[in-house]
């Protein structure tokens, strides 16, 4: 088994390492550096990362890389896990697991301070054994819970590995159902048989490089015999299998397997997979997002309103679809109607079980938790459960086989508290972390704005309790995809980690800014920023940055942005232009050319979201805002760091390659640092995340004047 995932994780490199550059013939003199692991490009990532590396000679440097390692490897944190037929199964890093551990224990004893925990696989070890570098994407495991898909990246990226495993023996099954390294999706029907769909040879992905084809097999069966049961068309995004667990009705245990034809990033049809291999394609509109499975009914979420049977159900509603029924011969079964928004609400999230529907559910960026069961008439009923309030719920999970179900509270300034609801809709806390900070020296604050066109635009303030005057602040926001900025105490990656402890205890401020192209008011706040319509959320962003310095929050001098992914579009574009308003950008993993995203990674899957550069309806609009066009050698812009991972086959480290080398050819103040894995995300290991965070936040302290911080240097990257 060592020797088979080694070959894979060879055969994943040679697929990253090959050169991009031939997908566009035009003259850029920097279209050299989209050869991803090319000797040329590689040696140029080298020289930025060695002048990036400066910034860890800062002692600030050091004790901020401390400060948010022990955070993220204490053992103080809540272990959250999915709940499974009465087990939690968790996964869980920290200084001895630097790569982590799968594990599983009873409900009774999570409960407990000190869980016995099962260690089922024990990723630090496979790493060891195998001589590679594995990241754990996930499990995906049979109705019976003997076997299970483990699902392995090499380096972090999307593509990945999937080997069968048997979490009683805690061994990989050499016989087992196996994908070698694509962009797969796979799960069980039943112990002997899955649904899957990957990189089946020519013709067999999408244009975003997605598998367009599902298959089904068979324990026993050669893959080439696998029996195809759909296939979706090149031009989609992709086509997936959707599988749920639970009791159909009161009693019986059953598996409903849905496939996904994805046509967009926003549409999708679904499709039951009948238990002879066929399908049929269910009367949802495409807007329809399937958020789980109670009862015999699916639940589901609108993106728009939708008209049928005499009736119109509003956009953003929470609704049933009574599947059982339908398969039973019901052409257009009776919807049912949990929760209908109004226009400062959002359905967040859902989680479903064998008791009923939990959702969280925010008003003004502000959370609660309902619980949503239907009568034997299908008659729903609903009831808000006694959380705190004033922050984030989380749905954490929800038991398909039982009652239970677990969510979390909490804040800007308050850690996360778990509650669990054991069947009675009562939950009680059962965790808590312990503040990392004095959170009674700061305060956190709601303000609103209008935007260019009078939208109101809410966002929040986090600063000490005695702030005098301007300081140093950092405007974070993300605006897109229909990604809601609730308030958070934790991190995921893309949003800043741990400032209360390396920013607002030295004087610094943070605020978190719910510009148009999120989700915080549904679907309706991220449509608002969609294609021609996106120098909205640049409006928003930069509407939020002119009230801090108006409020005397912080002056042009003082503030500076960061942004991930869609929010490297974001802070680029804010930053060619309003250069007067900003002093320093942080932009992490980041999309920047709208003219060429299309034609590398996954960017062909986000069309629907910017707009299409291939059409000239299209790159009219895109030209007009996309920063890597319209940075100029004779403006004075802010400093900026860009910071990227080589093994990010989403995005891909191109972009932010070519923007530093562009920038930096034109005289601007620049750094560049690429990590070599982490994928899509901000590190692999906590170790490497501590890092990615420390370098933001020391940048930052030397930019806007930190006080305690060594100044700025100056930084250009070379060509």
């Amino acid at each position: 088994m060592a020797r088979v995932l080694v070959a894979i994780g060879l055969a994943f490199l040679c697929l990253v390492g090959v050169g991009h550059a031939a997908a566009l013939k035009d003259n850029d003199p920097y279209l050299w550096l989209s050869d991803i692991n090319g000797k040329k490009a590689l040696a140029w990532v080298a020289k930025q990362n060695a002048k990036s590396e400066q910034l860890k000679k800062d002692p600030e440097y050091q004790r901020d890389y401390a400060t948010i390692l022990a955070s993220l490897d204490t053992h103080d944190r809540i272990p959250q896990g999915k709940l499974i037929d009465g087990q939690v199964y968790n996964f869980w890093q920290d200084e001895n697991h630097v790569r982590g551990i799968w594990r599983r224990t009873s409900i009774a004893d999570y409960r407990k301070a000190e869980p016995n925990w099962e260690t089922l696989l024990d990723v630090d070890k496979l790493d060891a054994d195998t001589k590679a570098n594995w990241v754990f994407h996930g499990a995906s495991c049979s109705p019976s819970m003997r076997r299970c898909l483990i699902d392995l990246s090499p380096g972090g990226g999307d593509a990945s590995v999937f080997r069968e495993y048997d979490p009683k023996t805690h061994e990989f099954l050499n016989d087992g159902f196996s994908l070698a390294v694509a962009k797969s999706n796979a799960d069980y029907i039943d112990d002997d048989t899955i649904v899957f769909g990957t990189d089946f040879g020519p013709g067999s992905l999408t244009t975003s490089g997605y598998p367009r084809i599902v298959k089904q097999w068979h324990r026993g069966e050669n893959i080439a015999n696998a029996k195809t049961i759909f296939e979706g068309q090149t031009i989609d995004q992709d086509s997936h299998p959707q599988v749920y667990n639970g009791p159909d009705g009161e009693t019986a245990k059953t598996t409903t397997a849905l496939i996904v034809r994805d046509v967009s990033f926003f549409q999708a049809e679904y499709y039951a997979l009948r238990p002879d291999g066929s399908t049929v394609k269910l009367p949802l509109p495409t807007g329809a997002n399937v958020q789980g499975m109670t009862r015999g009914a699916l639940i589901f979420t609108l993106r728009d309103d939708w008209s049928v049977g005499g009736t119109t159900y509003k956009q953003g509603s929470l609704l049933a679809f009574p599947l059982a029924a339908f398969l039973h011969g019901q052409a257009q079964p009776a919807i049912g109607v949990l929760y209908v928004p109004d226009e400062r609400s959002t359905v967040e999230d859902v989680g479903t079980g064998a008791g009923g529907v939990y959702a969280a559910i925010f008003s003004n960026v502000i959370g609660s938790v309902h619980f949503f069961a239907p009568d034997r008439h299908g008659k729903w009923s609903a009831a808000t459960l006694n959380m705190p309030a004033g922050g984030t719920t989380t749905v954490v999970t929800a038991d398909d086989w039982g009652p239970g179900a677990y969510f979390t509270y909490e804040s800007f300034l308050t850690p996360p508290t778990l509650y669990e609801d054991a069947g009675g809709h009562k939950p009680q806390a059962i965790k808590s972390q312990p503040a990392l900070f004095d959170t009674s020296l700061y305060t956190a604050e709601q303000f609103e704005v209008a935007s260019n066109d009078g939208v109101k635009v809410p966002y929040f303030l986090i600063r000490a309790k005695d702030a005098k005057g301007p300081q140093p602040t950092i405007l974070y926001s993300y605006g897109g995809f229909e990604l809601s900025l609730f308030p958070w105490y934790w991190n995921d990656g893309h949003r800043p980690l741990d400032p209360g402890q390396v920013w607002l205890n030295k004087s610094g401020a943070i605020v978190v800014a719910n510009i148009r192209g999120g989700g915080e008011f549904g679907p309706r706040w991220h449509q608002a920023a969609l294609k021609e319509n996106r120098q909205r959320a640049f409006d928003d962003f930069a509407a939020v940055g002119k009230d801090l310095i108006a409020r005397g929050v912080t002056t042009p001098e003082h503030l500076g942005i960061v942004g991930a992914s869609n929010g490297g579009v974001l802070t680029t574009v804010t930053m060619t232009q309003h250069p007067e308003l900003l002093r320093a950008v942080v932009c992490q993993r980041p999309l920047v050319d709208m003219l060429r995203y299309t034609h590398f990674g996954a960017g062909a899957s986000w069309a629907e979201e910017y707009g299409d550069p291939d059409k000239p309806e299209d790159r009219t609009y895109l030209a007009k805002y996309s920063a890597y066009q319209n940075v100029k050698r004779n403006v004075n812009y802010p400093s900026i760091f860009f910071i990227t991972e080589t093994s990010d086959d989403r995005v891909t480290p191109i972009w932010a390659r070519m923007m530093a080398a562009k920038m930096g050819a034109q005289g601007h103040d620049v750094l560049f640092f690429e990590s070599a894995e982490g994928g899509h995300g901000a590190g692999a290991t906590n170790a490497q995340q501590a890092e990615y965070w420390a370098l933001s936040y020391t940048y930052f302290a030397r930019e806007l004047g930190l006080p305690g911080s060594l100044p700025a240097a100056s930084k250009a990257a070379s060509p």
